[in-house]
């Protein structure tokens, strides 16, 4: 599809202002702003102000949330130290520290073996990869990460600790180090044959404190209950200009863009800045969506995501994250804009992404990469990043060296003109055209393959029937929508029921758990209620273990094709209004 693009586009986009971003990003960059730290709270109040003078409404409220601050590392071999850090939610070891033999190793598997062992591996400290290590009962884990060294949150729990899930909180100390040292450890383990022990000591301040949201809305006049959420977290690495200042930037400069040009929305455009994304594994946006549940299932149409934009050199803008429903949606604006085909790349599990049980369509993330290349940072960054074309965020992300000085004020205001263009676009726009046939699709892909590897164990035919039914009913009405004009009331009536088939196609698609709570920060594939069916090619034929599996697996199957009758019967009453519209003509 094409960007519905109109004159009112072109004022949006031509009044976003490069010394305004700027203004805004040096303001909220003055400072470390630690989660539920005074820096972060003057950040937080500075935007507040700034919101109010342009007219809005704000809220300014605070909630307890776990959060974990890295203090200190030490590394020492015999006397010989080792520059390093480590990370938020790591094990902290006392002042006694861990020691343990220390063994190098090129790629965690889940076969790996290491009882008491501190294990040097290569990348960034991630959750998965601390995960592997402590199954493996490892002490310790130290990470070689390139050229420099990377701040990161190593927990693999999403928001809050529950009872139940704060078993999965990292039991282990993490430390991480540059290349220049992770050689010298390599060295050590070289020259050694009869092992190297290692001592390592790591300080992190964990616990309940208080953390603030702000939030602000500009209100729609046709349908002011239904809104469009535009969030970014406003807590940092270190100083954090890209990371987030640059984007928190943004946010201010489309709130002042459209309030200051009176422009009329259709529904109401909310904006919502997060603690705890960097030091709480994205608590602030978890316990938002917890205290207003209902409210983003019944009347959010969209979430717009906005992280590390306006990087120097990040010219890659076709492979942001987005949902299949919305990725010609938004990829339009990206085209028109930049002329960069917009291939688009599915969200992982992370960047505030915690409103996918409310089954709200979501779009962007990081607008804008750097383009790969054969350097080791972006090789690092890559692994993390999965680009095809691009390379991450820079060298500087999530390091000291994110100053302002990263920040290319011409990215700003392009990376700005097009989230201000969609912004504008996605609260008066009277259909919003999301494309619930392509989500069929990918949800019909995965069904595939699980049949594939299932055999005959598992019978699927069912629910690849009412994926196939969804996905060619869904077809057909898209066309319409992009070409045919709605009356008000008809347009309120088809976002409906799209939304509907959202809160079923795309839940079905991200979430593993309970809509109503947050599943791990884990990366899982399409459709993860069944992700699990591999494990019954491994299982002897006749064995309790394949009984059981069988059992647990035809469980969720059930749901599968429960949500997908209940996917079906939406579409059709989608459709239904095809056959009253020509009716009535």
């Amino acid at each position: 599809m094409k960007a519905a693009w109109t004159e009112t586009h072109q004022h949006v986009i031509d009044a976003v202002s490069e010394n305004q971003l700027m203004a805004y990003t040096r303001e909220l960059t003055k400072e470390v702003r630690s989660s539920g730290s005074p820096e972060e709270l003057r950040a937080f109040l500075y935007a507040k102000e700034v919101l109010e003078g342009f007219g809005l409404q704000t809220s300014l409220s605070f909630h307890d949330a776990y959060i974990s601050l890295p203090v200190n590392a030490r590394l020492k071999i015999d006397n010989e130290a080792f520059s390093c850090i480590t990370h938020s939610m790591s094990a902290a070891t006392g002042r006694a520290g861990v020691s343990g033999e220390l063994v190098y190793i090129a790629e965690l598997t889940e076969e790996l073996h290491l009882p008491g062992k501190l294990v040097l591996t290569d990348g960034i400290a991630t959750p998965g990869a601390v995960e592997l290590l402590e199954n493996a009962g490892a002490a310790g884990a130290i990470f070689i990460n390139g050229p420099i060294i990377h701040e990161m949150i190593v927990s693999r729990v999403w928001g809050n600790p529950t009872p139940e899930t704060k078993k999965q909180l990292p039991k282990i100390p993490v430390v991480s180090v540059a290349d220049p040292e992770g050689t010298r450890l390599k060295e050590k383990l070289a020259q050694n044959k009869t092992g190297v022990a290692v001592w390592m000591e790591t300080v992190v301040d964990t616990g309940w404190r208080k953390i603030p949201t702000l939030t602000a809305e500009i209100k729609g006049e046709v349908e002011p209950d239904k809104f469009v959420l535009f969030s970014g977290h406003i807590d940092s690495w270190h100083y954090g200009a890209m990371d987030n200042g640059g984007a928190n930037a943004t946010m201010l400069e489309v709130a002042r863009v459209i309030s200051e040009q009176n422009l009329i929305l259709r529904r109401s455009l909310r904006f919502a800045f997060w603690s705890g994304h960097s030091h709480g594994r994205y608590t602030g946006s978890a316990h938002y969506c917890d205290q207003h549940w209902e409210d983003l299932y019944d009347n959010c149409l969209l979430h717009v995501y906005i992280d590390s934009v306006g990087g120097k050199g990040a010219n890659i803008l076709g492979e942001s994250n987005c949902m299949v429903e919305t990725k010609e949606y938004g990829g339009a604006f990206v085209t028109e804009l930049t002329g960069e085909e917009f291939i688009g790349k599915r969200f992982g599990r992370g960047g505030d992404q915690s409103f996918w049980g409310t089954g709200t369509p979501a779009l962007f993330m990081g607008l804008s990469e750097q383009p790969l290349s054969d350097d080791l940072a972006s090789q690092t960054l890559v692994k993390l990043f999965g680009g095809i074309k691009s390379g991450g965020f820079g060298w500087w992300w999530h390091t000291t060296e994110d100053t302002l000085d990263k920040i290319d004020p011409q990215n700003l205001r392009r990376d700005c003109q097009v989230y201000a263009a969609v912004l504008y676009d996605a609260c008066t726009r009277n259909v919003l055209p999301f494309n619930h046939a392509a989500g069929a699709k990918e949800l019909k892909e995965a069904l595939q393959s699980y049949a594939k590897l299932a055999g005959n164990k598992l019978d699927f035919t069912k629910a690849l029937k009412r994926v196939e039914t969804i996905e060619a009913l869904s077809a057909e009405f898209y066309d319409r929508l992009l070409t045919e004009t709605w009356t008000d009331e008809e347009a309120r009536k088809i976002n409906d029921q799209s939304l509907a088939i959202s809160h079923h196609l795309i839940s079905l698609n991200y979430v593993s758990g309970d809509i109503h709570d947050q599943d791990l920060a884990m990366n899982q594939p399409p459709l993860p209620l069944l992700k699990d069916v591999a494990i019954l090619a491994e299982l002897e034929e006749g064995s309790d273990e394949l009984y059981e599996w069988l059992t647990y697996l035809k469980r969720r199957l059930n749901k599968v094709e429960y949500v997908l009758k209940q996917a079906e019967q939406a579409v059709n009453r989608w459709r239904s209004m095809k056959e009253e519209k020509e009716c009535l003509h």
